[in-house]
């Protein structure tokens, strides 16, 4: 008897309408139809000559293209006997020992990294996100980077506004400065100053657009992403939220520098400080699992989440606000894609959250 086994890193996401298929090792995620997952539970149960055995010659034809297509696709293989037993499934356990992972940060005076250093030293925090409303010298983007030279930082992310300085030798003068420093961004760039190449030891990008704080939370196929790590906390945890922490413009100490909640300012308290105060951690474990509409969408583990712009349709019985993304456009029980900034209910929602964000 010939039998199929799924590969442990092939992770099978059942949707409303359609199934997605994740190859973690390879990184990638392809949609298939509904009645693939079907076929792929009864492999699970059942030799391929039983389940044949079971069918009329037409529902044979269309099961071996799908047989076919998942040996193609190198999602399983065949074994003469039934191997299951002998492949342990993956486990989805996750495990990140920084007490923070991620600090996300709204930079208005460089010298307040100085005030967050030893905080980030304690924490474990690895990756730090900055945005800037003002324009950024060499000198102050050094600065950032040796800020955190011997600590556990291992990667810096700057977003910052576009200036005539910035050319191809100011970039490079950053490569032979800088060690932590992974993405630089520049916004409101109308034309790029250079073609960029794979000459950098880190990324750098221009875009039109006006990048603020606000522009984050978008759901888009092209944010998605099937990266292992993020996969399992996604599946455990919130997938922005868990382990992270923001600091607003005006110092005020936040899940994310969007929420409403504060649990502290810098000027007078630690991170450690807020991170241990009542209620900070409450949303660290809402999973798309818990979110209308999310739970019952097919990209749910390969897609970022926001708290901070939701709906505001649903309230579960913790007081959590578990509403769908309110930058989402995919609705999975159609399979369509919409403009959610064309939707005038998103856009009155929207409207009234930066209402209250511009008001505190």
């Amino acid at each position: 008897m010939k039998h199929f086994n799924l590969f442990s890193n092939t992770l099978i996401t059942k949707g409303a309408g359609r199934i997605l298929i994740s190859d973690l090792q390879r990184n990638t995620s392809e949609v298939y139809p509904l009645e693939l997952y079907d076929v792929i539970e009864e492999l699970k149960n059942k030799s391929i000559e039983d389940i044949l055995s079971d069918y009329d010659n037409e529902s044979k034809e269309i099961f071996q293209q799908y047989l076919d297509l998942l040996l193609e696709k190198e999602y399983g293989f065949i074994t003469q006997n039934d191997w299951d037993k002998n492949f342990p499934p993956l486990s989805y356990e996750y495990k990140n020992y920084s007490s923070i992972s991620d600090l996300f940060l709204e930079l208005s005076d460089i010298s307040v990294l100085e005030k967050i250093k030893q905080s980030v030293e304690n924490l474990g925090i690895k990756y730090l996100v900055i945005h800037s409303k003002k324009h950024f010298s060499i000198e102050d983007f050094v600065r950032i980077d040796q800020t955190f030279s011997s600590s556990v930082v291992s990667g810096i992310e700057i977003f910052s506004p576009y200036h005539h300085s910035v050319d191809k030798d100011f970039i490079q003068e950053l490569h032979k400065k800088t060690f932590r420093i992974h993405h630089l961004a520049f916004y409101s760039c109308q034309k790029k100053p250079f073609v960029v190449k794979d000459e950098f030891k880190f990324i750098v990008s221009f875009t039109k657009d006006p990048i603020t704080v606000s522009s984050c939370g978008k759901v888009d196929v092209k944010y998605f992403n099937t990266n292992l790590t993020k996969v399992i906390e996604a599946i455990n945890h919130n997938s922005c939220l868990h382990k992270k922490i923001g600091i607003d413009i005006d110092g005020n100490i936040k899940n994310c520098p969007l929420m409403p909640a504060n649990f502290g300012n810098i000027n007078m308290h630690t991170l450690e400080q807020a991170i241990n105060q009542h209620d900070f951690k409450k949303l660290w474990d809402v999973t798309k699992d818990k979110i209308e509409v999310c739970k019952d969408c097919e990209f749910r583990y390969i897609c970022t989440d926001c708290r901070a712009f939701t709906e505001q349709s649903h309230i579960d019985e913790n007081g959590l606000d578990t509403s769908k993304p309110l930058k989402c456009g995919y609705d999975p029980y159609t399979n369509i894609w919409e403009d959610w900034s064309k939707n005038p209910l998103k856009k009155k929602i929207q409207n009234k959250i930066l209402t209250k964000i511009t008001e505190n």
